[in-house]
Formats: structure tokens, sequence, C-alpha cells
């Protein structure tokens, strides 16, 4: 039986960061199981993060009026992506797991990393019109967000300045991966690393460590299912009366972004169902 494969997305410029540091705990842990796993550093990479005419090799269909995703689209089912996007896509085939290494930047990703996700998630190879969230190009995959923050944990409750950040994470996790058929597991958040005693660091590193010797076996975070939604330009891509009309009852909507104008669901976009 072939071993299991772990890609890893990592965006940070410095070797000694405390980014580089969960990167190489992931790194050695999962290879000491058995693990095969592929890392793609971005910087050290020099990954473009631009989505350009200049990924499509040969003839534009609309030259004139370039539109990215039509283009690329095409073009990956033509096989005439830029090289560099081509070989992300083959390391993203074989991953069973993704892990996205980086600090957080303005409430989201390095302008690297979303140049990423741009490009290699691209239109026809993670999703099209008809393959999208439960039914997405890369279902049976698994992804995690793993990452730094500048502030502390307390900035980012319901009632911290920087707001809930579960409303933060619906974004990326709904609206990235869960959208292209991702599972989503609950994220790794290193908080306020900046303001953390070297000690405490490494103890925030051994925790990582722990988790990742199991990170395959945990239950992935809960969405709404597709199913719930009448997916047709009639029905307006809406969730369906009946599914409405099951959760008036409930004390919480069904999600952060499906809330139904009620108090969002505690944890979810934090934390998997067995520990919310």
């Amino acid at each position: 039986m072939a071993p299991k494969t772990v890609l890893i997305v990592y965006a940070h410029q410095c070797p000694s960061s405390f980014n580089s540091a969960a990167k190489d705990v992931a790194v050695k842990t999962l290879t000491k199981q058995g693990y095969k796993v592929i890392v793609s550093d971005l910087y050290a990479m020099n990954f473009c993060a631009l989505a350009t005419a200049a990924d499509i090799k040969g003839k534009l269909k609309d030259p004139k009026h370039f539109v990215y995703n039509d283009e690329a689209c095409i073009a990956f089912k033509e096989g005439r992506l830029s090289d560099d996007i081509k070989e992300e896509h083959h390391k993203v085939e074989q991953a069973d797991l993704i892990i996205f290494q980086f600090p957080l930047y303005w409430f989201s990703v390095p302008a690297i990393m979303k140049g990423w996700i741009d490009r290699v998630l691209t239109q026809g190879f993670a999703f099209s019109l008809q393959n999208l969230y439960d039914n997405g190009m890369l279902k049976g995959k698994k992804a995690l967000l793993s990452f730094t923050t500048g502030g502390i944990e307390s900035m980012y409750l319901p009632d911290g300045i920087n707001g809930d950040i579960n409303v933060l994470l619906w974004p990326l996790q709904n609206g990235v991966l869960r959208f292209c058929g991702f599972q989503v597991l609950a994220p790794q958040i290193f908080w306020g690393v900046e303001h953390t005693p070297p000690a405490q660091r490494t103890t925030m590193l051994e925790a990582w460590e722990s988790r990742v010797k199991k990170l395959l076996d945990e239950k992935p975070l809960v969405f709404a299912p597709t199913e719930q939604f009448d997916l047709s330009f009639q029905g307006g891509f809406r969730m369906r009366r009946e599914v409405k009309e099951a959760n008036n009852s409930k004390p919480y909507g069904l999600t952060i972004g499906h809330h139904l104008g009620k108090p969002f669901p505690p944890n979810s976009q934090t934390k998997p169902p067995t520990s919310a």
C-alpha cells in the first residue's frame, strides 16, 4: 500500500521564523511516520503570484477581452498551462492532505500564497460550475490552515478588537477550501508568537507535533451540505425551504455564512464537532 502524501504550501521569507519551525516540525513528524512529504516553499521558489495571460501557452480564446478563469480552464483541459502551475497541480493530485503554513497578513494569507490559490486552484482542475463544495473536484482530500497571528488570542474573541476568528476564517475555509471539495480540518493557530517567551514557543511547537501525529485521523469541520441547496439558476442556488423550516426551532444558524438571522454556531470554524 502506497504511503499517504502531505503537501505543505509554505509562505514565509525567513528560515529562522516560527513559521519555518512549524513547517519543519510537520515535515519531520510526518516523514518519521512514513508519509511522503512535499513542500512548496513559495518564497524560495520565487513563485509568481500574478494571474496573467503569461500562464497560458499558445493562442488565447479571446485576446481582446481576456478572462483569466475562462482562458485558464481551457488551457488546463488542453495541457497549455505554464509549467509552474502544472508542477503544483501534480503535487496537489498526489496529496491526501494539504497544510497551508503562513503568517496571517491583513486577516488573510500573504500575497504570494493568494497567488498560489488563484493560479493553482484552476477552474476545471479544482472546481467547475457543476462541481463545487461537496462535489468539488478535490473532494476526498483534506486541507488545514496553520498560521501565526500578530495579536494575542483575546483580540480575536467575539468581543475582541479584531472580532471573532470564526468569522475571519469563513472566506478561506468555506470560500476557498471547501468550495474546491476539501474536507477542512480545524485550523492550527499560533497566537501572538511575537509576544510569546521562547519556552512557551517551544511548548506550542510540541503541541503541534503531537497533533500532527494524528492529523489525518481527525474529523473535519462541519458545513452546510450542498444537497440542502437548490443548485439551479431558477432556484437562485438558495437553501431549500424545508431545510430552513427544519432549523426554525434551533438556537443557532447552520454556519457562519448560513446563519439564517440567528446567532453564529460557536467555534464552528475552529473546532471539530466532537469538541465544539
